[in-house]
């Protein structure tokens, strides 16, 4: 059956695991070479682990997982489009410095009217998991390319996921800083206006 489990130390197992070392593998190294601090770390849970903790969790994960070759495969694809998605920026964000490509990207994020920026997402994400869910349909129920298939959508997912979280926060932040500036101008120009009271002379009386 599709979901039929490896036994553990046969070259099923380790065609797996394998695979899984390669796919989380480029995904470690593309986000090394992207965010080195992980100051760019999309995914709260792997940036607060740090690279210490998350190395030790995913060497537990590949050496599970590489026992179900469903969910082996299924890791492997959304691992590497995800390194393929850090590697194609990865260059930029290397060249220009984490904190500087950081303030950049956010920059431009608020600076992109929301529905559009909203738009191409849907466009990524979904497009992606077009083709995921085509192979999962005309699969027939073979593993490759009905887990190939689930790869890609929940790659898709994850994308679309982490996307708003960072869009959500952002929005968030802009917020409170409007309500910090809006007050820190009333309070400013309330100090004016008794400094100008306060300074004016009296009128004289006749």
């Amino acid at each position: 059956m599709i979901d039929d489990p490896a036994s553990f130390g046969s070259r099923e197992y380790f065609l797996y695991l394998a695979l899984l070392i390669f796919a989380r593998g480029m995904d470690f190294l593309s986000t090394w070479i992207a965010t080195p601090n992980l100051v760019l770390e999309g995914n709260p849970l792997a940036k607060k682990l740090g690279w210490k903790w998350g190395l030790l969790i995913n060497v537990v994960l590949v050496f599970t997982v590489a026992l179900w070759p469903l969910s082996a495969i299924i890791v492997a694809t959304a691992s590497v489009l995800v390194a393929a998605r850090n590697f194609q920026s990865a260059w930029l964000m290397h060249s220009l410095g984490e904190e500087i490509y950081r303030d950049w990207h956010l920059q431009r994020i608020r600076e992109t009217r929301v529905t559009l920026y909203l738009f191409c997402l849907a466009g990524n994400t979904l497009l992606t998991a077009a083709i995921g869910a085509a192979l999962i349909w005309f699969s027939r129920l073979q593993l490759v390319p009905f887990a190939v298939g689930m790869g890609m959508v929940t790659y898709s997912i994850a994308v679309a996921f982490y996307s708003l979280l960072a869009i959500w926060r952002i929005r968030r932040a802009t917020k409170r800083e409007a309500k910090r500036q809006a007050a820190q101008d009333k309070s400013a120009n309330g100090r004016v206006f008794v400094v100008e009271t306060c300074s004016r002379p009296p009128d004289r009386i006749v």
